[in-house]
C-alpha cells in the first residue's frame, strides 16, 4: 500500500470510529448540538478526504450522508429510529468501501441502493411506500442519479458549495485570458517551473478552516510544492475571505484547476501561469503565456532578467544572500523567516507496526546479550563500569521499546458503544452503556488479543445478563440496562472489568447445569463454594442460556475468554449476585515478552516464577497440616501449599522442563547469592535472615500475590533474578499445565517459566 493511500486508510478508520460515536451521541440526545456539529464535521471530513484522493464512489455516498444529515441540522428532519438505523447503515457501507480500498485499492460495493434510500429519506423523511413526491420531483430511483440531481439543483441541502462544482466546475476553469496574476510572494520564489497560479474560492461556510486545510492536504498529495496567500496556519483557523490565492510548482493550469474543482470544499477555482516562473524556466511553450499575463516582461532581452530575479530561488544557508542583501519582501536588516516556520513542528509520526515489532525483537536479543556478558565476566570474577553503563542504555532502550508498543484502551474501545447499541436494538432492550479508564495504555499485542474476548463478554452482558424492559420493572428495577465497561492501571498490570445489573448468575442453577451436562458430578458442585461454581462457565460447552439467539448461547466462547487471557500471562473471573448483576474482571500485565523472574530449584531442574506474581519468599518451617492439607499463615490468611516436585510431576510439567534444560551445574553457582533483594517482592526482614545458602532441609515456599492466586510454592530453593526474554511454548507443548513460556539465559540455557495461575 503506497503512504497517500495508507495515510487516508488510517484517517478514514479513526473517523469512522469518530463518526459512530458521535451518531451515538446524537442518537442519546437529539437536542444536542455540539453532538450534531460532531457528526456533520467528521462526514464532511471523510468526503473531503476521499474526493481529494479520487475515490468518487466514496465521495458521492459520503455527499449523500452529508445531505441528510444537513437536513437534521437545519431542521428539516427529525432524529427518529428509522433515520438512525439508515444513517448507520450508511457507516457501515463507508467503512466496508474503506476496508477494501485498504485492501485492493479500489473499491467493489455498489451503494447506489443505500444511497437511494438515504435521499428518499432526505426528501421526505421516511422510506418506503409512505414516501410521497409532493413537490413533482424526481425520487430515488435505486441508483442515486435522480435525487443527486434533484438535490443539487436547490443548493438548499448543502453548506459548503459543492453544487457549483459539480455543475460549473469546467466552466470555472479558466484558460489565464481573464485572470488578473498578482505578483508572486516571496515565498514562492523557490517553486519548480512552471508555476501555476488559482484563485481558490470556497465560499459560505460554516467550517472554514476544516474546508481550507482539505484542499492543503489536496495540494500536498497532488502537486510536488505551494505556497498559498495567507499562509496555511491562517487558512487552517479559518483567516480568510472566502477564498485564497494558491501558487502551485511544476504544474499546468487545467490540471490544477481539474484537481481542485474536484474537491467538495471549492466552489469555484481560476487558474493561470504565473508570471516568468523561475532561473531559467521561460521555456518556448510557457514565455509566451508568462509575457502576455505580467505585461512587463518580454520573452527575452533585458526585461525578462528583471523578471527572472524576482523569481529566483531563495538564497540557501549555504550560500547565504550577496553581501548588501536582503530576503524578497523583507526590511533592511531583518531576516525573512524561512516558509517552514509557516507550519508548526512535527511531533509525530506514523510507523508501521512490523518496524516496532522489529526494534522490539532486537532488543530481546540486546537483553539476551547483555545477560550472557554479565555471567561471562560473572565468570572471569572481572568487573566493569561500562557494562554497568551498557545496562542502563539497554535498560533504557527496553522502556522506550516496549512504551511505543503500549497503545490507549480506546484503541479498541471506542467501537464497542457501536456494538452494544446494536446488539440492543436486536434484542429490543434499553441498555445505558458506560466506559472509564479508555486512557489506559496496554501493549498492542494484548489489546489485538483481548479485543474478540470482550466483545464475547459484552455480548453475553447484553443478551444473559441485562432483563427485558418488562422483566426490569416487574422486578422493581429501571426498565434501563447498566453495563459499565472499565480499564485501571494497578502497578505493571491492568485491570478490565465488564459489569452489568441485569438478573446475575444463580449458582444452584449453574450447579444443576453443570450435572445434566455431565460437567461435574453432583457430589462435585455440592462440595463446590459459590465463587467456583461461576468459574463453571469457563468449562468447555457449558451455558446457561436457555435458547440459542443470534447473539449468543451456542456454549462457545467463554472458555476461549479464559484460554486467551491465560496465554497473555493474565487471568479471568466471575463475580455475580443473584438480581443484581455480574461482573466478569480480566487482569492482564501491561506488557509481555520481557518480564523479571525468580528462578527456582525444584528437583534439580531449574524454573522461572515472574517475580511479579511473587508477594514473599521465606524458609519452609512454618508448614502446618490441616485435614489433610498442607498450609501455611500469612497474617489472618492461610495459604495452601503446592509442593512444585509433586505438582509438575503430576501436570507432565516436571518432564517439559527437564527436557528443556536440566538446570545441572548451574544452580549451585547461583544458589550463593541467596533470595534476591527485590523492590516489587515483599520480602520481610525474618526471610532476609534465612537466606544463608538459599537451600535449607525443609526447602522454601514462594507466596503469591493474594490478587493472583492464594498458594505458596514449595520448591528446593531459590536461585537468583533476572530480566528475561520469555517465549510462548509452541507445537505439542502449548498448553502444558502450569507453564507459560522459555526463558533463554544468557549461557544459552533455556529454563522453563511458571504460570503460577493453572499450576
Amino acid at each position: 500500500m503506497d503512504s497517500h493511500r495508507a495515510a487516508f486508510v488510517a484517517e478514514a478508520e479513526d473517523g469512522i470510529t469518530d463518526l459512530n460515536n458521535a451518531l451515538l451521541a446524537l442518537e442519546a440526545d437529539p437536542e444536542d448540538a455540539e453532538a450534531m456539529d460532531d457528526v456533520f464535521r467528521v462526514a464532511h471530513t471523510l468526503k473531503g478526504n476521499a474526493a481529494a484522493m479520487g475515490y468518487d464512489d466514496v465521495s458521492d455516498f459520503g455527499h449523500a450522508l452529508e445531505d441528510l444529515l444537513d437536513a437534521v441540522r437545519q431542521g428539516d428532519r427529525e432524529v427518529t429510529p428509522e433515520l438512525m438505523d439508515l444513517l448507520f447503515e450508511g457507516v457501515d457501507t463507508v467503512e466496508a468501501m474503506v476496508a477494501e480500498i485498504a485492501d485492493a485499492g479500489e473499491v467493489a460495493t455498489d451503494p447506489s441502493d443505500l444511497e437511494g434510500r438515504l435521499r428518499e429519506m432526505e426528501e421526505h423523511g421516511t422510506v418506503g411506500d409512505d414516501a410521497t413526491d409532493g413537490d413533482g420531483d424526481d425520487t430515488a430511483d435505486g441508483d442515486g442519479d435522480d435525487t443527486a440531481d434533484t438535490a443539487d439543483a436547490d443548493g438548499d441541502d448543502a453548506t459548503d458549495g459543492d453544487d457549483t462544482v459539480a455543475e460549473n466546475g469546467d466552466d470555472d476553469a479558466a484558460d489565464g485570458d481573464d485572470v488578473s496574476v498578482p505578483d508572486l510572494p516571496a515565498a514562492a520564489a523557490g517553486l519548480d517551473a512552471p508555476v501555476v497560479y488559482a484563485d481558490v474560492t470556497i465560499g459560505e461556510t460554516s467550517m472554514a478552516g476544516v474546508d481550507a486545510a482539505l484542499v492543503l492536504q489536496a495540494l500536498d498529495g497532488q502537486f510536488d510544492g505551494h505556497v498559498t496567500d495567507p499562509d496555511p496556519d491562517a487558512l487552517e483557523e479559518g483567516e480568510y475571505d472566502e477564498g485564497f490565492d494558491a501558487f502551485v510548482a511544476g504544474a499546468d493550469p487545467d490540471v490544477v484547476a481539474e484537481g481542485l474543482g474536484a474537491l467538495t470544499q471549492v466552489e469555484s477555482v481560476a487558474t493561470a501561469l504565473a508570471a516568468a516562473e523561475t532561473g531559467d524556466a521561460a521555456d518556448a511553450e510557457t514565455g509566451d503565456a508568462a509575457d502576455a499575463e505580467t505585461g512587463d516582461a518580454a520573452a527575452d532581452g533585458d526585461e525578462s532578467s528583471a523578471q527572472a530575479e524576482k523569481a529566483a530561488p531563495a538564497p540557501t544557508e549555504e550560500t547565504g544572500p550577496g553581501e548588501g542583501e536582503t530576503a524578497e519582501g523583507a526590511p533592511d536588516g531583518e531576516p525573512a523567516e524561512s516558509e517552514t516556520t509557516d507550519r508548526d513542528e512535527i511531533k509525530s509520526i506514523r510507523v508501521d507496526v512490523d518496524q516496532v515489532d522489529e526494534l522490539y525483537g532486537l532488543v530481546e536479543q540486546l537483553v539476551t546479550s547483555r545477560i550472557k556478558l554479565r555471567r561471562e565476566l560473572e565468570a572471569a570474577d572481572a568487573e566493569s563500569d561500562t557494562l554497568d553503563e551498557l545496562d542502563k542504555l539497554a535498560s533504557s532502550l527496553q522502556d522506550t521499546a516496549m512504551d511505543m508498543r503500549l497503545i490507549p484502551f480506546s484503541q479498541v474501545s471506542d467501537s464497542f458503544p457501536r456494538l452494544v447499541r446494536d446488539i440492543s436494538r436486536d434484542l429490543d432492550k434499553r441498555i445505558d452503556f458506560e466506559i472509564e479508564g479508555d486512557d489506559v495504555e496496554l501493549d498492542r499485542t494484548i489489546l489485538t488479543e483481548m479485543r474478540d474476548p470482550l466483545v464475547h463478554v459484552l455480548r453475553n452482558a447484553v443478551d444473559h445478563g441485562i432483563e427485558s424492559a418488562e422483566e426490569r420493572e416487574a422486578a422493581g428495577k429501571d426498565p434501563t440496562g447498566h453495563v459499565r465497561l472499565t480499564a485501571e492501571r494497578e502497578r505493571d498490570h491492568v485491570i478490565i472489568e465488564v459489569a452489568d445489573d441485569g438478573g446475575g448468575l444463580d449458582p444452584d442453577q449453574l450447579r444443576e447445569k453443570a450435572v445434566e451436562e455431565d460437567v461435574k458430578s453432583r457430589e462435585a458442585v455440592e462440595a463446590m463454594e459459590d465463587d467456583e461454581v461461576y468459574d463453571l462457565v469457563f468449562h468447555p460447552g457449558f451455558s446457561t442460556a436457555e435458547e440459542v439467539t443470534d447473539v449468543s448461547g451456542r456454549g462457545v466462547g467463554m472458555d476461549v475468554v479464559r484460554t486467551t487471557a491465560r496465554d497473555l500471562d493474565g487471568s479471568v473471573a466471575v463475580e455475580s449476585e443473584p438480581g443484581e448483576g455480574t461482573t466478569v474482571r480480566f487482569r492482564l500485565p501491561v506488557t509481555v515478552a520481557i518480564v523479571k523472574v525468580m528462578f527456582v530449584d525444584v528437583g534439580g531442574t531449574e524454573y522461572g516464577i515472574p517475580i511479579k506474581s511473587i508477594a514473599e519468599v521465606a524458609r519452609a518451617d512454618d508448614v502446618e497440616e490441616v485435614h489433610g492439607d498442607e498450609i501455611v499463615r500469612h497474617e489472618d490468611d492461610l495459604y495452601p501449599v503446592i509442593r512444585l516436585n509433586e505438582r509438575l510431576a503430576e501436570s507432565g510439567a516436571a518432564a517439559v522442563g527437564s527436557g528443556i534444560g536440566d538446570g545441572s551445574g548451574e544452580s549451585d553457582a547461583g544458589a550463593e547469592d541467596g533470595p534476591p533483594a527485590n523492590a516489587e517482592a515483599a520480602v520481610s526482614d525474618a526471610e532476609a535472615a534465612s537466606t544463608d545458602g538459599g537451600v535449607t532441609d525443609e526447602g522454601m515456599l514462594v507466596r503469591i500475590r493474594e490478587e493472583t492466586r492464594q498458594v505458596a510454592l514449595h520448591c528446593d530453593a531459590v536461585l537468583d533474578q533476572e530480566e528475561v526474554v520469555v517465549k510462548p511454548l509452541d507445537g505439542p507443548l502449548s498448553g502444558t499445565p502450569g507453564l507459560s513460556g522459555t526463558a533463554v539465559l544468557g549461557d544459552g540455557d533455556v529454563v522453563a517459566v511458571l504460570d503460577v495461575v493453572s499450576l
